[in-house]
């Protein structure tokens, strides 16, 4: 991602079901508030806003 975005990512580890994408501190992207996993693209789409 850092190649082709300019955006660094990793990998931690959280609670049991959990993904979160976060950048610059802020939530992009949670599955719990969502209520399912991003579509093929979607977190690019986000971080690209």
């Amino acid at each position: 991602m850092l190649n082709t975005r300019g955006h660094d990512a990793s990998i931690v580890e959280g609670e049991k079901s959990q993904f979160d994408v976060l950048a610059d501190g802020g939530l992009v992207f949670s599955k719990q508030q969502e209520g399912r996993f991003p579509e093929e693209d979607e977190v690019i789409s986000l971080l690209a806003q």
